[in-house]
């Protein structure tokens, strides 16, 4: 086992690659680390097949780069092998959004509150890696936000063999329903102006009610972190709209579909609702808790109990 960053090529090539500061290393020390310490004591003692793993975090929070780095840890100092996807990268293609929009309510044609996303693709997924064999091929979606649709199969990820652990993360997974009367009084200006009659908030309440709780209940292991508070998720959403254009020039990418300022404003009106409520009730269940602090720093962690 590797137990210094600085003898982890795999840590210091990604960290690079991340484009992080060199400075990142304590990040990997004081919470990466131990935290995939306690993933691999988890995984050693489990029972049943691989121990999945849930990150849930609001938009811009560190969830995609968390996992990354759990996931090279993993491997490469516990000979562990890990299956990373995303919740974002099963949403529904865009001709199945607009059919929603057109039979259920119009937002439903922008990608991201539960009811957008295709979850038997998803436990699809988690079953085929579950029960791979050693030179068995699982094909895990890729959803090219760039053209705000889900890629060719051609451009899947192929995971090879049974991992030990399978990571899944993303801004709602594992969030709970609200009670109905919740519902009644919108809670921003998309809510009041655009679903006035909460068909669109009920519609998606019911989803985590029923088939994404069944898929929630698949998870072993949850990962909160929570945004400091809610205004800065639109900054950071921000953000990361930001790099993606800037990936998406650097790599020669068409770009049809990125987002405004203005219309990064609008959009995270559509995750605020279950976003708050996740703020609300997730700490006090979730296995860990990274504290994140206004500069995006991750300041502390707790739930910490096999390592020492």
């Amino acid at each position: 086992m590797v137990t210094a960053s600085g003898a982890n090529p795999a840590i210091q090539q990604l960290i690079q690659a991340e484009g992080l500061p060199a400075g990142y290393v304590h990040t990997v020390e004081s919470i990466y680390r131990p935290l995939a310490k306690e993933l691999a004591c988890r995984a050693e003692s489990h029972l049943g097949g691989p121990l999945l793993v849930a990150i849930n975090g609001a938009q811009g929070t560190g969830k995609s780069t968390l996992a990354r780095f759990l996931a090279v840890i993993l491997e490469s100092e516990f000979s562990l092998k890990t299956a990373v996807f995303s919740l974002d990268d099963i949403y529904l293609t865009r001709a199945q959004r607009r059919q929603l929009a057109v039979s259920i309510h119009p937002l439903l044609a922008v990608r991201g509150v539960p009811g957008t996303h295709d979850i038997a693709l998803g436990m699809r997924v988690i079953s085929s890696l579950q029960s791979a064999g050693p030179e068995d091929v699982t094909a895990i979606p890729v959803f090219d936000k760039a053209v705000d649709d889900r890629a060719p199969a051609a451009r899947w990820k192929a995971f090879c063999g049974r991992p030990a652990i399978i990571i899944v993360e993303g801004w709602c997974v594992g969030a709970s329903a609200e009670d109905v009367g919740a519902l009644v009084e919108p809670i921003n200006d998309l809510e009041r102006e655009e679903d006035a009659d909460a068909v669109w908030r009920r519609y998606v309440n019911h989803q985590l009610e029923t088939v994404y709780r069944e898929f929630f209940r698949l998870l072993d292991v949850l990962v909160f972190m929570p945004v400091p508070r809610w205004e800065l998720v639109y900054q950071w959403r921000l953000l990361q709209e930001q790099k993606l254009q800037a990936r998406c020039e650097q790599q020669g990418l068409q770009i049809t579909a990125l987002m405004t300022p203005m219309q990064v404003a609008r959009f995270v009106q559509h995750y605020e609702r279950v976003t708050r409520h996740c703020l609300d009730e997730m700490a006090g269940r979730a296995d860990y808790v990274l504290a994140l602090d206004e500069e995006h720093n991750i300041s502390a962690i707790k739930g910490l109990l096999c390592v020492g």
